[in-house]
């Protein structure tokens, strides 16, 4: 199924896929897609190039991009470099010029590395917090206007839409699709983002596009792009019965999208039909043909965290004592096992 291989150290994970650099290094030569869409500040520059909308950040005025002999877009270094700041006095003017409150923000943190700055009086702390809370990693920095009262919507690539707002520790908490948010006339303009940018850098695979929507003004505000099948897969999976791992294993394998059989299924297409699907609905027979794909029914997935109320809602260890859960057909859950037949603990 692999257009190409690369040979990776034998012997323990430190050797191979546990071992980040070279994980990163691999990624670079095998491709161009990770190397621009899955760090947040070249992904960042990308999605402004093509005018679509972003926050106010430290590298706002940034659009240099290069189209390559092969067809995609990659940003040159030296752009990425100028989008980041390096120094307190650096962010400071950064901030300034962007205003207050900002989001100081680890291009790799993961949920980790990010820091709210109301005042001047405060960055110095919260930007060394930063850079010691992932210090192995050496991310990059970058700072970017504050979105009060936002939600965080998803457009998945291959399907549908998400809304991750509730979150703890700029984790995940609770996921939920469809979007209701959102008009669907605003919500298109997303999805087209979303396509669009994919196919700046020729991404084929299965990807999450994330924004930040005012309800208030009824705006969005690109936030990043994930090359990747992400933990709340399932949610799409659920409302627009496509299974994701399984299409992005037949992409993988050559399989072109209208011939998988869940996305015939998704735009209303018989099974066994040979024509192609219209997926930017263009030709004037595709309403005959096809339909649009509608979500079906409302899923709302929930992370279960071990907290103690008592010290802020802080990570909290111990031992389960009774886990009692009644799944069915509509309601499941499931846990990751240590060998050892306890639950896995995972720190975030």
């Amino acid at each position: 199924m692999a257009d190409q291989y690369i040979k990776v150290p034998a012997g323990l994970n430190n050797n191979n896929y546990a071992n980040v650099d070279l994980i990163v290094d691999v990624a670079e030569r095998a491709g161009s897609a990770m190397r621009s869409l899955g760090d947040k500040i070249s992904s960042t520059i990308i999605a402004q190039s093509a005018d679509v909308p972003c926050m106010a950040w430290s590298g706002t005025s940034i659009l240099d991009t290069v189209l390559l002999e092969q067809g995609f877009v990659t940003i040159p270094d030296k752009a990425c470099k100028s989008a980041c700041v390096t120094s307190v006095m650096e962010g400071l003017a950064k901030a300034e010029t962007i205003g207050y409150p900002v989001m100081i923000k680890a291009s790799e943190g993961g949920g980790k590395g990010v820091r709210k700055v109301d005042h001047p009086g405060a960055f110095k702390n919260a930007f060394h917090a930063i850079a010691g809370e992932i210090p192995g990693a050496g991310s990059p920095i970058f700072i970017m206007k504050l979105a009060g009262q936002a939600r965080h919507l998803e457009v998945q690539l291959l399907a549908n839409q998400h809304d991750c707002s509730i979150q703890c520790r700029h984790q995940k908490i609770i996921e939920e699709a469809p979007i209701t948010i959102a008009k669907e006339d605003t919500f298109e303009p997303m999805e087209h983002a979303a396509i669009w940018l994919a196919k700046l850098v020729r991404y084929v695979s299965a990807g999450t596009a994330e924004y930040l929507y005012s309800h208030g003004e009824d705006i969005f505000f690109f936030l990043e792009l994930n090359p990747r099948l992400q933990v709340e897969h399932p949610t799409t999976e659920m409302v627009s019965g496509v299974n994701l791992p399984a299409a992005q294993l037949q992409v993988a394998m050559g399989i072109p999208l209208h011939r998988i059989r869940h996305i015939l299924t998704l735009y209303s297409v018989a099974p066994n039909a040979s024509s192609k699907i219209d997926f930017n609905m263009v030709k004037p027979e595709s309403n005959q043909l096809q339909h649009k794909p509608r979500p079906k029914g409302h899923v709302v997935a929930v992370r279960i965290t071990a907290e103690n109320p008592d010290t802020e809602f802080k990570p909290s260890s111990g031992s389960l004592q009774e886990l009692n859960f009644h799944s069915s057909t509509n309601v499941w859950g499931y846990f990751s096992i240590s060998t050892a037949g306890g639950l896995r603990w995972i720190p975030e």
